[in-house]
């Protein structure tokens, strides 16, 4: 198996190098990866203690981001390193405060892998709810280095569970503590003689709490809000902005309407614009006077959507209409009633905030018109909807010092 899954990397590599010149993300995978081993033996300090920090890309960032800078506050003998798999965390985040060292993970091959550990020589290493790279847990497992898996979250459906599994079982078995989201992640860990495993919950709520605690405000946005209520759709797709567009098109309430997709390249933002037959802006191109005329704002500015729930009144999270729903925690933080659309069943808050009514799933226009009017027209259920998805976050939060507790 080792012999496939090394030629899987390799071709991987390959695919992406020959995509360099062609696609923005490949490029900037190729590009963020040049002379890396150079880059870090030439900034790292030998006689710096190391804690290693691990993520694939934005998302798990901001799910670990509590765990990094808790840990930071309370060992302040430690040099963070924080890697990224993805182009869309690393440069994004490559300037975050909270780390020491900022770097691209290297691919995943046996000579990599030591080298890399070689480098940074950590004394622990965090990795954030995915990534399950072979050599580099296997190298760190040869060296005794303690390997944490933060935020984890296990299905039936994977492939560590299945009959073919018994090779990635393996990798599971080079992790020293596995800190899991829920009891049934646990109960497929135990079932599969893993059993150093705590139940701590999920960093994501620590993190949305710190984000509806900052009180960062937007004042071109508290503008454009006034005393309307403002409907925003969090990371849009495709089939989710057609649901929207056509109700805004052929609405007459007094609704705003911010709307923020997943991908932001300005073809896909003009796109959108040209099909707003209201008066639409991007965000990026509002000034201080006359916002409120407007009625519906763009978002093509990446890392602002988490703070911009603060002015609503009903979001709306995408991708429910292709892989999966994006984060629907922001938004419930600040007490929005939540939408979206069938395929979120692989997510533990969004099936727990559907059965307690805090959340909506629509299938179709007719389902998508249907609530959103009825949230419009009833002010009370609003309310208590709200209600319910702010208590829900409120009741979940604390992880972080449950992982931190149990490191001690």
């Amino acid at each position: 198996m080792i012999i496939i899954y090394n030629i899987f990397i390799s071709f991987y590599g390959f695919l992406i190098k020959l995509y360099s010149n062609i696609n923005v993300k490949a490029g900037q995978w190729i590009k963020g990866r040049k002379d890396l081993f150079h880059k870090i033996k030439s900034e790292l300090n030998e006689n710096d203690r190391i804690v290693w920090f691990h993520c694939s890309s934005l998302g798990e960032f901001e799910q670990g981001r509590p765990l990094i800078e808790e840990f930071r506050k309370k060992y302040h003998e430690y040099k963070i390193v924080l890697t990224f798999f993805s182009p869309s965390g690393y440069e994004i985040r490559k300037n975050y405060k909270g780390a020491d060292y900022i770097y691209y993970l290297p691919i995943d091959t046996k000579e990599n892998a030591k080298q890399f550990i070689e480098l940074i020589n950590p004394e622990k290493v965090f990795f954030i709810k995915y990534e399950y790279w072979y050599h580099f847990l296997h190298e760190l497992y040869l060296r005794k280095i303690p390997v944490y898996i933060i935020s984890a979250k296990f299905r039936t459906e994977q492939h560590f569970f299945k009959f073919y599994g018994i090779w990635f079982r393996k990798m599971l078995h080079f992790i020293t503590h596995f800190f899991v989201q829920d009891e049934e992640s646990k109960d497929l860990l135990i079932s599969i003689g893993i059993l150093n495993v705590t139940v701590t919950g999920d960093t994501r709520f620590d993190r949305v709490k710190e984000v509806m605690d900052s009180n960062m405000d937007f004042n071109q946005i508290r503008n454009f809000k006034k005393n309307y209520p403002v409907f925003i759709a969090g990371s849009t797709w495709l089939k989710d902005e057609a649901l929207i567009i056509n109700y805004i098109n052929e609405s007459n309430n007094s609704l705003k309407y911010i709307i923020a997709p997943h991908e932001i390249n300005p073809d896909r933002i003009d796109f959108l614009i040209k099909q707003i037959k209201k008066k639409a802006i991007k965000y990026s191109e509002l000034g201080n006077e006359n916002v409120e005329e407007f009625d519906v704002i763009i978002v093509d500015t990446i890392g602002i959507l988490a703070y911009l729930y603060k002015y609503g009144d009903i979001a709306y999270i995408g991708g429910g209409f292709g892989k999966g729903i994006h984060n629907i925690l922001e938004a419930a933080a600040f007490g929005l009633p939540l939408m979206f659309g069938y395929n979120y069943t692989r997510f533990k808050e969004a099936k727990d905030m559907v059965r307690l009514n805090g959340a909506f799933s629509v299938h179709t226009q007719e389902d998508f018109c249907k609530k959103l009017n009825d949230f419009t027209s009833d002010k009370q259920l609003l309310i208590n909807t709200g209600k319910i998805c702010k208590e829900y976050v409120a009741n979940n939060v604390g992880a972080t010092m449950k992982i931190l507790e149990n490191l001690n």
